[in-house]
């Protein structure tokens, strides 16, 4: 007898075939194990294509205007420790920009270091 795959979402090892998909009786999930060896989850790539992970250093391609403050964010500006969140405007990453602050940026402005 095949082992089926724990669930993905709460860990169950109960889950149970329905047709073509898995199903899990604890939380109600439901998922296709076909797709299952495709990336999961937020896929974030710069501005070259490179794919963004949480804690990677970026540098700004361009010079950016930041609302309500009278400075930008420089071409060139070399930011640490990048966090990825999901964003329904496009602004992915969230960071902490030197002189700057706490800010979200669009990933098509930044390349990977």
């Amino acid at each position: 007898m095949d082992k089926l795959p724990n669930c993905p979402k709460c860990g169950s090892e109960y889950t149970y075939e329905d047709g073509s998909l898995l199903v899990c009786p604890e939380c109600g999930y439901e998922w296709n194990p076909e797709s299952e060896s495709e990336e999961e989850g937020l896929v974030v790539k710069d501005a070259n294509g490179n794919i963004l992970q949480d804690g990677d250093t970026v540098t700004v391609i361009k010079d950016l205007k930041v609302k309500g403050s009278s400075s930008g964010i420089k071409v060139g500006t070399k930011i640490k420790g990048i966090r990825l969140v999901e964003g329904n405007d496009g602004h992915n990453i969230d960071c902490k920009v030197p002189g700057v602050g706490q800010i979200k940026l669009k990933q098509e402005f930044v390349k990977k270091v």
